[in-house]
């Protein structure tokens, strides 16, 4: 099922496979990766209960070994819509007999994406329906198109940050761990320039606990592009495959294991701990910027 959002000149689409917000247009503009298959089949995938990869596929919640592969399973499941205007449109996902096989909790996960008057904004609720501590990560994974413009290159654009950083980012091991003792220095400043090169080495740049709470991916020239708040987010990535024309932003509550992990979800950097009953919201927004 998809559902079409409208606000003066924005219009976005949302699918309930996945809970994905799959589409964003101002005007002839379309600002969301169209998920062509050559590169990425994705677009703009939940990660839930987990972000990232676990070590060897498996993690241990409580007595219980549970597996689970790359960002969990929201993102391969149909969520149930549950409200709706024109501007908004929030859809539930909850345990079934699929989840509970791999994650042996009951839970809600309710995401809204709401059209704003420049952008758009994605909370994700998470409650603890059942009887016993409720631990997850979360995050987004949003492809936006880089270029955005015919005649334009992925090399034109850069992340402008929004305070002054002195930040290395994370490495990953080929199968997708966190190397613990391992960094790179990456950010020096308030910009990262774009270039395919970067990608085709670290696979994904990730950065933790940055003294900004906004990123803006631009375009150097006509400064026309995207800006991301992330601010109730411990932890920002960017991954592309080399060549494509799109860069995902996103911000993360939780990783990939690091490659020193316990193996235990509690011990995992970040993860969350829900007590029976409670609730926890986590929300990112993205503003559309014209340039000049």
């Amino acid at each position: 099922m998809r559902f079409t959002l409208s606000r003066g000149s924005l219009e976005a689409a949302v699918q309930t496979r996945g809970g994905e917000l799959v589409s964003l247009r101002r005007g002839g503009t379309e600002y969301i990766w169209g998920g062509n298959p050559a590169f990425w089949s994705g677009q703009n995938p939940i990660l839930f209960p987990i972000v990232g990869s676990l070590k060897n596929g498996r993690v241990d919640i409580g007595a219980q070994t549970c597996e689970m592969s790359r960002h969990g399973f929201a993102r391969n499941l149909d969520f149930i819509p549950v409200e709706q205007d024109g501007f908004s449109v929030t859809l539930e996902l909850r345990e079934s007999g699929e989840t509970l096989a791999h994650y042996p909790f009951p839970f809600s996960l309710r995401v809204r994406h709401r059209l704003l008057e420049d952008g758009f904004s994605t909370a994700f609720t998470v409650e603890n329906t059942g009887g016993t501590p409720l631990p997850f990560c979360i995050g987004a994974h949003t492809a936006f198109r880089c270029p955005l413009l015919d005649g334009e290159r992925f090399e034109d654009y850069h992340l402008v940050f929004n305070r002054r950083e002195n930040a290395p980012t994370l490495l990953l091991t080929p199968e997708g761990l966190i190397l613990g003792e391992a960094a790179e220095p990456m950010l020096c400043g308030g910009a990262l320039s774009l270039n395919y090169e970067i990608f085709r080495r670290l696979d994904t740049v990730i950065f933790r606990q940055l003294q900004s709470d906004s990123v803006s991916l631009l375009h150097r020239k006509t400064g026309r592009g995207v800006k991301m708040d992330f601010s109730q987010f411990p932890m920002i990535a960017f991954w592309t495959k080399p060549g494509a024309p799109f860069l995902c932003l996103e911000p993360w509550q939780g990783c990939a294991a690091f490659d020193h992990e316990t193996g235990r979800f509690q011990d995992k950097p970040f993860a969350v701990t829900l007590a029976p009953g409670e609730t926890k919201t986590l929300a990112y927004s993205v503003t559309l910027l014209s340039g000049v």
